[in-house]
């Protein structure tokens, strides 16, 4: 229904949707998007970006979320539908799912970032909308947690990449792992480390 770029947030009526992600800027794993709709009635105190909160705080505050919104998604388009449509393409089909996976329809859904994805409802991009408006900020969390319990669990799985630590970001110690041991079936194989990671072994 088309995307709206604004710098001031809009007053809106009924059932606000907030979108954001995590896991665009990693060279491996998922990108994950989350859609949260806040209930009015219950105010969740210490909302703000996921980045400047604790791993703990944003862990207890997922928590209640999940409990008090009343609706919430999470969504993850994997590494290799990333290498296929591009990032950023990835990333526009988790947050449309996410919306589209809520249990009640939104009036309006505010996407954290200066684009929107091709949804059914009226929506609004917000620059840092993650530091800004309480729905993404929500989601924002929901999205971080998700992403880095993903990493724990590749970690697990692949001890020799560090992944607990960096959370698949392309560290130091990230690239010379990735340089010393190639690369694993999780990394995005179309990001430039990883890519030349391959183009070095072959």
């Amino acid at each position: 229904m088309g995307c709206k770029l604004n710098e001031e947030l809009p007053v809106i009526d009924g059932l606000l949707a907030g979108v954001d992600e995590a896991g665009r800027g990693p060279l491996v794993g998922n990108v994950v998007a989350s859609a949260v709709i806040l209930d009015a009635s219950f105010d969740i105190a210490g909302l703000a970006d996921s980045k400047k909160l604790t791993a703990a705080k944003r862990e207890q505050l997922e928590t209640v979320i999940k409990k008090h919104a009343k609706a919430w998604s999470v969504v993850s388009v994997s590494a290799k539908d990333i290498d296929e449509i591009n990032i950023l393409q990835a990333t526009m089909l988790a947050m449309k799912q996410a919306i589209e996976q809520l249990n009640h329809p939104p009036d309006h859904v505010f996407i954290d970032g200066n684009r929107c994805p091709d949804i059914a409802y009226p929506a609004t991009s917000i620059i840092k909308g993650d530091a800004r408006v309480a729905e993404i900020s929500a989601a924002s969390i929901l999205a971080k947690v998700e992403r880095d319990r993903q990493m724990q669990a590749l970690h697990l799985e692949y001890p020799l990449y560090g992944f607990d630590k960096h959370k698949g970001y392309p560290t130091k110690v990230h690239i010379q792992a990735l340089q010393k041991h190639g690369p694993c079936p999780e990394h995005r194989q179309s990001y430039k480390p990883v890519r030349d990671c391959f183009q070095s072994m072959q």
